[in-house]
């Protein structure tokens, strides 16, 4: 499974790291994706990789919890 964002399409971004003495060497910065069951469109209940950002944002709809649709 790929480290891509399920909504923005947010994934690894690459850099240097710099040492004291200036020497250079590649690096990943990985978002921060957490795995979420979701309602889809359709009405169906999917588990999708989701950062952070879109969590707070709101551009998901979270599915309720089997036991709060029990109760």
């Amino acid at each position: 499974m790929a480290r891509i964002c399920y909504t923005c399409g947010k994934g690894p971004r690459t850099g240097n790291n710099v040492s004291h003495a200036n020497n250079k060497t590649k690096r990943r910065w990985l978002p921060n994706l957490q795995t979420v069951k979701i309602i889809t469109s359709e009405g169906e209940r999917r588990r999708v990789r989701v950062c952070t950002t879109c969590i707070k944002g709101g551009k998901i709809s979270k599915a309720p919890t089997m036991s709060a649709a029990v109760v």
